[in-house]
């Protein structure tokens, strides 16, 4: 334990670390706070409202139907900016905690943890059986929030399924710390029943996006530790081969998500419209198909649209159709589809800055990984890193339509509370690990003998 986060080893690693997060934290902060106030129209003159009109019009070129236009009213997203910086301190007193209170005396609490997460998950669930007040319904979103509340005041409400990353991370990495069985077969029957646990919970509330996430943690921690290759590609092989079981076994919305990206084309969509069972496969139920753009696909082609309007530079600071006309609608934007926000201002420049701050903490966390000598340390970071590597991956390739929409937040920017906690104390767990250098006459982490016949 150190008493102060800057000591110990890898100092300019975990500076690097730092000042990416905080970086993107700044960018999330200022985000947020343009959407929430745009600039006005009127000082830019005729050549922007010539600009929006024209906006306008190719927007309703690209469409069969006008996209749904919000109604005016009070930006809502007025005082969003503020209730992040609260998150941002919040965050910090997280990660601060974590430093000083050591990764290694996190590993023996590691289970307990898991387990206090999984009874908040169950919690969430049983709200489908018995109405519980603390457990709200959300259209669209169901049950993944715990929440207390004073009146009409909300004084705290928390993700279950954000935590659960980070308790996943701790108990499987401690479940694996000085084993070897995992590198049979049978051996992995362990690390997928704790990881299926949480999984299962999850996905019934449901929250497709942490499940996703859940599956590369497992198989990079699970390599890192040393694991057969051609185990991890037989069991990713026999998902393969189960996939379809399991797309069958999908609700009609889960469906158009997934189904979105090649819904884009539009050949496909009128071979599917010409082919009733070509379309329920893709969607179900084969009516879904004639609103899609006004529907399962807005939010995609939307974020498209804002990405391609930002061009190389940008419309600028709280600038853009996309910023400051009420038409143009993205929803979530100052969460899941902040990077479209991010792109419309500030262009494919600042895209590639973004990405650049995340490459150095991604790099930073493998940095600190292979430096550390304690099994248990190098397993949480190499989850941590993965964590980080995969939402950013996911988030940004939701964005521009490589991926289906998940509801993977962008890590550090993405506006919420539980998401910005979970990782501040990511980071926090990076920072403690590259601070420690356990004293060690064995040998390295995951090194074995050859094995016998």
């Amino acid at each position: 334990m150190h008493g102060n986060i800057f000591t110990g080893r890898l100092v300019f690693t975990r500076l690097f670390l730092f000042a990416a997060a905080f970086l993107l934290t700044a960018v999330g902060v200022a985000v947020i706070y343009s959407v929430g106030h745009p600039a006005p129209l009127e000082p830019q003159g005729a050549s922007v409202v010539a600009e929006s009109e024209q906006n306008r019009d190719t927007l309703s070129e690209s469409s069969s139907e006008e996209p749904p236009t919000p109604a005016k009213q009070p930006n809502k997203f007025a005082s969003l900016w503020k209730k992040q910086v609260l998150y941002v301190l919040i965050g910090l007193a997280g990660m601060l905690a974590v430093t000083l209170i050591g990764y290694q005396r996190l590993g023996p609490i590691s289970y307990g943890l898991y387990a206090a997460v999984l009874v908040m998950l169950a919690v969430l669930l049983l709200d489908m059986v018995v109405d519980i007040p603390f457990v709200p319904y959300r259209e669209g979103r169901a049950r993944r929030w715990i929440e207390i509340s004073f009146g009409s005041t909300t004084l705290l409400q928390i993700q279950p399924s954000e935590f659960c990353k980070i308790a996943y991370i701790l108990a499987l990495a401690y479940y694996l710390r000085y084993r070897k069985n995992y590198r049979r077969l049978l051996g992995l029957i362990g690390p997928f029943a704790i990881t299926f646990l949480a999984m299962f919970l999850i996905l019934l509330e449901p929250d497709l996006g942490t499940v996703i996430l859940m599956m590369p943690i497992l198989f990079a921690m699970l390599f890192a530790a040393g694991a057969k290759g051609w185990h991890l590609l037989l069991i990713i092989g026999l998902a393969v081969l189960t996939s379809p079981l399991l797309w069958m076994s999908m609700r009609d919305y889960q469906r158009m998500r997934i189904s979105s990206l090649v819904l884009q084309n539009q050949k496909i969509r009128t071979m599917a419209r010409h082919h009733p069972t070509l379309a329920r496969i893709l969607v179900g139920r084969p009516e879904r198909l004639y609103n899609w753009k006004e529907g399962g696909g807005y939010q995609l082609l939307q974020a498209k649209q804002a990405i391609a309007a930002g061009g190389v530079t940008g419309y600028g600071f709280a600038r853009g159709p996309y910023v400051q006309d009420d038409f143009f609608f993205l929803p979530d934007k100052h969460n899941d589809f902040i990077f479209a926000v991010v792109a419309h201002q500030f262009g494919l420049a600042g895209c590639a800055a973004v990405i650049l701050l995340y490459g150095v903490i991604i790099a930073a966390g493998m940095e600190i990984a292979w430096r550390n000598t304690d099994p248990f340390g190098r397993l949480v970071a190499v989850g941590i890193t993965t964590m980080f590597a995969v939402q950013v991956f996911f988030n940004i390739a939701m964005a521009v339509g490589l991926m289906p929409i998940t509801g993977l937040t962008l890590p550090f920017i993405s506006y919420g509370g539980s998401s910005l906690l979970t990782s501040f104390i990511g980071l926090g767990l990076l920072n403690s690990i590259g601070q420690d250098r356990p004293f060690s006459v064995a040998r390295k982490p995951f090194e074995f003998l050859p094995e016998e016949p």
